[in-house]
């Protein structure tokens, strides 16, 4: 089981994402912008992250970037989740720091498929 920080302003897509991946045994702290999101990842450190861009306040990217940028947090696996598909927004979300992006709307399968294999990626990277 893995602690999991979702950040998501539309109450609908949290819920889901929360439900979809609580339902795999995993812990869901679910927040409703970026800077919640911060906070929840540097008051215990989760074991993935899944921020939406756009929030408001606190973006996906901000927050990303502030992940990053905390010494405690800059390894933590990140799934960038939301409705802008262009190519230059992918590569500003990698460029960013996402480990993966995923595109509104989305698969809940295939959201878990991802979340599960950066999960795994990420323990083996550790042990």
């Amino acid at each position: 089981m893995a602690r999991i920080v979702v950040a998501d302003d539309d109450v609908d897509i949290r819920e889901l994402v929360e439900f979809k991946l609580s339902m795999l045994g995993h812990e869901i702290v679910a927040v409703g912008d970026g800077a919640a999101a911060v906070e929840a990842c540097q008051a215990q450190r989760p074991d993935l992250a899944v921020l939406d861009v756009m929030m408001p306040g606190t973006s996906g990217l901000d927050a990303i970037r502030l992940i990053r940028a905390d010494p405690a947090l800059v390894d933590l696996p990140v799934i960038l989740l939301t409705a802008r598909a262009q190519e230059s927004d992918v590569e500003t979300g990698f460029d960013s720091g996402a480990d993966d992006y995923i595109t509104k709307p989305f698969s809940p399968r295939e959201l878990a498929s991802r979340v599960e294999a950066l999960l795994a990626r990420a323990q083996g990277g550790v042990s």
